[in-house]
């Protein structure tokens, strides 16, 4: 799903992830742009964010088995980046993600 900013600067969305199944939500951010991003969820998910550089997949964060984390991407250059959610378990999961854009 793509990032479509309110005109505050924020974007949320709460998807529910089948069992096996990920969620992703992507967008472009201009070199040094920063968002806060925050999420939780019902069940422990894999979370990651990445975005490509050639052929190689470059995460600035990522982490297993989270219900709940918060964190800040600053763009280390100007690309597409994506917050991903992965549901490994046997149970539908339903996340609640906040992304905000900050004023440097």
């Amino acid at each position: 799903m793509t990032i479509a900013w309110d005109s505050s600067g924020v974007f949320q969305r709460a998807p529910a992830i089948g069992p096996g199944k990920f969620v992703e939500v992507c967008g472009k951010l201009a070199k040094g742009q920063s968002v806060a991003w925050a999420f939780t969820s019902d069940a422990p998910l894999n979370f990651n964010v990445h975005y490509h550089q050639g052929p190689s997949v470059v995460y600035p964060d990522r982490q297993d088995q989270v219900a709940a984390l918060e964190g800040k991407l600053v763009a280390p250059a100007e690309q597409d980046y994506c917050w991903m959610w992965e549901n490994k378990s046997a149970s539908k999961a339903n996340v609640s993600v906040v992304l905000r854009r900050q004023r440097d």
